[in-house]
């Protein structure tokens, strides 16, 4: 291990909200990792500008009892890094990385760039293989893929936390498979209630989890969910294993980048946020994926909150751009009692049709026929009333109500794909062959000629 010569600066020239202004920093990096001396106390910052001989830094921990006069920067030139390790599962940490389990110290076996590496276009390989998150409205009609990254579009009230925790615990691959939690900005009861959650279901130790408190300085949601997906690809790409990765909450995350790029007094793009939020968050969703020639895969379930229900609103309509689809929760679904309220009309994964099989296409072709056609007739009967629809409206208008009922509600349960799509003949049964028009024939006969239906994947 090479010697490291530690350089210190002492020449602040103003302070703005999380940010060090630095005058006479020659030798500084961009991404350089520092340590902020405040007499005898030590917070950990970075640098996220440099021009000529001025340098920003990002201080973690903030800046409050900071002054120009008595704190210096001491830099050893070293990039913000993780030490990354299999001692990391079951594990706890705090947004910078630190154990707050009351466990012992992390003993990595490497330390690796926070910031990743991006994978060559060349050497990715096309995300084909299913996860099965145990949920039906996403296992059956909206699958998500290995290598995949998909957004959850929530809003404020809904309940986007209970249903990430719950796939991080039922999620299922292979026996290599594991979780990477990542919270930010969210409450002590959240946390706690996410901990408790996975350790009951009994995936804990195969889960890591990066937590950001909303008392926590918002600055280190920034490096929250770098210090995950740095994990994830450890675990991926150095141990094969089949990484899921869940951030939630990325409205928070985005709120800081807005803090930070305030603090810098930068031109502000639509509603305040800065220009190049989407290039940086791109740089996070672009870590998902798969290599060619290796095992393992890291995909990205990313949670957000819809700032007033607005799916136009820049973080989902910008995270869209970049995704594969995504889920949609609707608020109207939570109000009947829906629970998961997933909306599937939506939702979408453009992954889902490389990883299914033609039993599964066909089915989830019907039942969304089906079911667009039944909240149509619900438009129509609050004006002309249910008296003046036909015996075959009526039996679509019925299939709505069950569909979500009984096939996108669950109320907590688990269900594998081959449970949800008995369901989902089940809820066909009433259908003449004449109307499910999205079923080959023959698929149908099979099916409807079997005891028990299966699935092909």
């Amino acid at each position: 291990m090479r010697d490291l010569v530690v350089r210190e600066y002492s020449s602040l020239t103003g302070i703005a909200g999380p940010l060090l202004f630095l005058d006479h920093a020659d030798g500084l990096a961009f991404g350089e990792v520092v340590d902020v001396l405040v007499g005898e106390e030590r917070r950990r910052g970075q640098v996220i500008e440099v021009h000529r001989s001025r340098a920003v830094v990002e201080v973690f921990a903030g800046t409050r009892s900071v002054g120009t006069k008595e704190t210096r920067v001491a830099a050893q030139g070293e990039p913000a890094m993780l030490g990354v390790g299999l001692e990391l599962l079951g594990r706890q940490l705090d947004g910078s990385g630190r154990p707050v389990d009351g466990g012992p110290p992390v003993l990595p076996e490497a330390y690796w760039d926070v910031n990743g590496a991006p994978i060559n276009p060349v050497a990715r390989a096309f995300p084909s293989e299913p996860i099965e998150t145990g949920v039906t409205a996403i296992d059956l009609l909206n699958t998500l893929v290995r290598g995949q990254k998909l957004p959850i579009f929530s809003g404020f009230g809904l309940p986007a936390g209970e249903l990430a925790v719950r796939i991080a615990a039922q999620a299922r691959a292979e026996d290599n498979f594991v979780v990477v939690f990542a919270a930010m900005g969210i409450p002590h009861r959240e946390a706690g209630y996410f901990r408790e959650y996975l350790e009951q279901s009994g995936q804990l130790e195969r889960t890591v989890m990066f937590v950001n408190l909303a008392d926590d300085p918002a600055i280190e949601r920034l490096l929250t969910p770098r210090l995950a997906l740095t994990a994830a690809e450890f675990l991926a790409y150095e141990k094969e294993r089949h990484v899921l990765v869940i951030l939630t909450d990325m409205t928070n995350y985005c709120e800081a980048l807005r803090e930070v790029a305030t603090a810098r007094e930068e031109v502000p793009g639509r509603r305040g946020f800065p220009g190049y939020m989407y290039t940086d968050l791109a740089q996070l969703y672009e870590r998902a994926g798969r290599w060619r020639g290796r095992s393992g895969s890291v995909t990205q379930l990313v949670i957000l909150s819809m700032p007033d229900d607005d799916i136009t609103h820049p973080i989902p309509d910008l995270t869209g751009y970049i995704t594969e689809g995504q889920i949609v929760l609707s608020r109207e679904m939570h109000r009947k009692g829906v629970d998961p309220p997933i909306d599937v009309l939506p939702s979408l994964s453009r992954q889902m049709q490389a990883a299914i099989g033609d039993e599964q296409r066909a089915l989830a072709g019907q039942l969304y026929a089906t079911y667009a056609e039944g909240r149509d007739l619900r438009r129509l009967v609050a004006i002309i009333g249910e008296a003046s629809l036909s015996e075959t409206d009526r039996r679509a208008l019925e299939f709505a109500d069950r569909f979500e009922r009984t096939l996108v509600g669950q109320r907590g349960e688990r269900r594998t794909l081959e449970e949800s799509m008995t369901a989902a003949w089940t809820l066909l049964e009433p259908f003449r062959a004449e109307a499910l028009k999205r079923i080959p024939r023959a698929l149908l006969d099979r099916v409807r000629g079997s005891e028990s239906p299966s699935c092909e994947a």
